[in-house]
């Protein structure tokens, strides 16, 4: 494989319903897709998953573009290699900016699955066509408001329910949720608000059974988390502090958590995605595909990865609907009844792009020669 060209576009997409988590609210989607196309002129679709500031991670959209396309699309271009596995390797040199590398490096993935005429999940090394899917559903204006959005996804058939909370959206939430929706399969997602002088709080959590608390102490820790998991019943799942598969390993190693979301942007694309997701399969530890507020391209490639045998519980990977009024894939994708989706059978991601609906959504566009 022998890249020729990387071409960034930025669009704009405004969401459904705005998304609050304990970093803020966020209306507008500002997404970067990445497009590489080799010297026989196949194409590939990433897209970088970063946000719109350096509140998830340290890399936000407008560090994530200078990034992509004055350091890393030039350490790619040009260059030969064996297969989309080796691309990572290009970019090594540079730390860090593992969302940044994850949008050129899944497009790789995609554009080698379609010149072989494959689907990306088989092509990946995938087992399960059928994917189970969550929800993740934000901070809302009032309980009765959240109430009201869990049973449209409940009726609608999801298999997880996972809600965002902080130290002031938590107990009396988490309780008014059981009282009206009994055993469902619920998890609370804390994105770093508390620390270890909240343990009393956290415990409290115990009592509703709980499928996991995910990253409920600081971003980048894993000994504070080994502590308060000694200390609590509810399963921890790590996320932010997960970026590559050394980190996976010393979790592991600490018991720092039982549970490991797994995101193809964090830890830097779907090569050492794998990796990550063979030491977690080999050790025990159960892993999902969170969600990063996606167009359908990054959606496309969580569908992709989520079909490995590691995944063994619902992920973030909803309905396009859910969030967008128009995706930029067709067809959109669709969540079945049951609370499953199909990895497509065609080649590459398998949807196809909706090139007007982009162009019609681009703010800025770079090409990499």
């Amino acid at each position: 494989m022998q890249i020729r060209s990387i071409e960034l576009i930025e669009i704009h997409l405004p969401l459904v319903h705005f998304f609050e988590t304990s970093f803020g609210r966020t209306y507008e989607r500002r997404i970067i897709l990445v497009r590489v196309e080799d010297t026989d002129g196949a194409e590939g679709w990433g897209e970088i998953t970063c946000g719109e500031s350096p509140g998830y991670s340290d890399e936000w959209t407008d560090s994530a573009w200078v990034t992509a396309e004055k350091i890393l699309a030039p350490m790619v271009v040009g260059k030969e290699v064996d297969s989309a596995a080796d691309i990572w390797n290009l970019m090594k040199w540079a730390r860090g900016h593992r969302m940044a590398k994850s949008g050129i490096e899944t497009a790789c993935w995609d554009l080698e699955a379609k010149k072989l005429g494959v689907p990306l999940w088989r092509h990946l090394g995938g087992v399960n066509q059928v994917i189970e899917c969550g929800v993740s559903i934000g901070i809302q204006d009032s309980i009765a408001q959240l109430l009201e959005k869990i049973r449209v996804e409940v009726e609608a058939g999801y298999k997880r329910i996972k809600i965002k909370i902080s130290p002031t959206w938590d107990y009396d939430v988490i309780k008014a949720v059981r009282a009206e929706f009994g055993d469902i399969l619920l998890m609370g997602d804390a994105n770093s608000a508390y620390t270890l002088a909240d343990i009393d709080k956290l415990k409290s959590l115990d009592e509703f059974d709980l499928m996991m608390l995910e990253q409920p102490l600081p971003h980048d820790d894993i000994i504070d988390h080994a502590k308060l998991q000694r200390e609590i019943k509810t399963p921890i799942c790590l996320d932010e502090p997960i970026k590559s598969p050394d980190d996976a390993r010393k979790a592991i190693e600490l018991k720092s958590g039982k549970i490991i979301n797994l995101k193809n942007g964090r830890v830097g694309g779907h090569t050492q995605s794998k990796m990550i997701e063979q030491i977690c399969r080999e050790n025990g530890i159960p892993v999902w595909c969170g969600g990063m507020l996606e167009s359908g391209i990054g959606r496309a490639h969580n569908i992709a990865i989520s079909t490995f045998a590691g995944y063994t519980m619902p992920g973030d990977v909803s309905a396009s609907q859910r969030y967008w009024h128009e995706d930029i894939i067709e067809p959109a994708v669709e969540v079945s009844s049951d609370g499953t989706i199909t990895a497509p059978e065609g080649p590459g991601i398998g949807f196809e792009i909706k090139r007007d609906r982009i162009k019609q959504a681009a703010k800025r566009t770079a090409v990499i020669r």
